[in-house]
């Protein structure tokens, strides 16, 4: 009997992921400590292959298999993203793992996967439309959904990042599906030398509309003060950002974006949607001071801990960083607090959860059975 079936931890899993964003730094942390905790992970990445540097940071024992297959919000049809799931399928019966961790829901149905499945909802096209576009859902993303829907009712557990986003699943895609939180989180890096901390940063997708840098861009026409941004500003979906006023310091590997969050006396985030934000969380961890949209997900996660402004309302964004910028000591005060509240979001309370959410998996499948 596999060992995930009587309700104990895993020996193998196949954990699914892309190297395009926050996806791939969840997989990268989740896999090493599961490996660490002595289960044997293979990763199957979807979408653009991982590059050398992504690749140096899984530990030896993980596995890595780059499929080629597109990304659920990258397919170009049902039948597309079913191949997918069926080929995911294939490899874990091939590899004769006893559970499977998707990155996504929307892998999920369909497919004959055999060991439990868990899905982790990190974000989805249809509550990120309801946040970001007015109007009804384009067929291009209706079809999308509903992969989702169907996904959330066939895995075991749905992991998902914070209790914000539950909810907005749960309005979007209604009950009847298991549903676990387990807050992402972050090794908290090497104490360093103190750097003297003089900008503005943002880091993220930039051409992701709901991240908000054009609303940074706008800001930083005004000319008072400076804003640089971290990341790429084409996406493989062909979206691309059009920035003129943001410092562009493009894609960083994960060491130098970490020295320029050290450096930045502010982090930024205007986003208008974000399950969970894992670009706060390292900014927080070195002791930026936060401004943050004023969304559900980031009043969860960092009130007390940061300043809020209204997501759209660049008069108010360029307010509230130039008053914070003249005052170093307020700053100071408020990058204490969210490496404080960082210290919450840890990668052991994020692998010990998730290994939960897999315990409890496994038991329903048993009783299934």
């Amino acid at each position: 009997m596999p060992a995930s079936v009587n309700g104990t931890e895993p020996r193998r899993i196949l954990l699914s992921t892309d190297a395009v964003g926050g996806v791939w730094t969840y997989a990268q942390d989740l896999a090493r400590g599961l490996s660490a905790r002595g289960t044997e992970v293979l990763l199957a990445v979807l979408g653009p292959a991982p590059s050398p540097a992504q690749r140096a940071s899984l530990p030896p024992e993980v596995g890595i298999r780059c499929t080629g297959l597109p990304l659920d919000w990258t397919a170009e049809t049902p039948a597309n993203l079913a191949h997918a799931a069926g080929e995911l399928a294939a490899l874990a019966r091939s590899a004769g793992v006893d559970l499977v961790h998707l990155h996504t829901p929307a892998l999920a149905s369909g497919a004959a996967y055999g060991p439990p499945v868990v899905a982790s909802a990190h974000s989805c096209v249809a509550t990120w439309w309801r946040a970001v576009r007015p109007g009804d859902l384009p067929q291009d993303f209706a079809w999308r959904r509903d992969a989702v829907a169907a996904g959330l009712q066939s895995a075991a557990l749905t992991i998902v990042p914070s209790e914000a986003f539950a909810g907005a699943l749960r309005r979007e895609y209604g009950g009847g599906w298991a549903c676990r939180v387990v807050r992402n989180g972050r090794a908290m890096p090497a104490a360093d030398a103190s750097s003297a901390r003089n900008a503005v940063l943002t880091a993220g997708r930039l051409w992701d509309e709901g991240k908000g840098a054009a609303l940074l861009d706008r800001v930083a026409a005004c000319g008072r003060f400076a804003i640089d941004a971290a990341g790429p500003t084409a996406g493989p979906n062909g979206v691309r950002a059009d920035l003129h006023h943001l410092n562009l310091l493009g894609t960083m590997g994960e060491r130098a974006l970490r020295q320029r969050m050290r450096e930045a006396a502010i982090f930024a985030s205007p986003a208008l949607y974000e399950p969970f934000g894992l670009s706060v969380l390292e900014a927080a961890q070195e002791g930026a001071a936060l401004v943050l949209s004023d969304i559900p997900t980031f009043r969860e996660l960092w009130d007390g801990a940061a300043l809020f402004v209204p997501p759209a309302a660049a008069d108010a964004w360029h307010e509230c960083l130039w008053a914070l910028l003249r005052d170093p000591a307020l700053t100071e005060t408020l990058g204490a607090r969210a490496g404080e509240r960082s210290r919450r979001y840890s990668a052991d309370a994020m692998i010990e959860g998730t290994l939960a959410g897999y315990r409890a998996a496994s038991r329903a499948a048993a009783m299934a059975v």
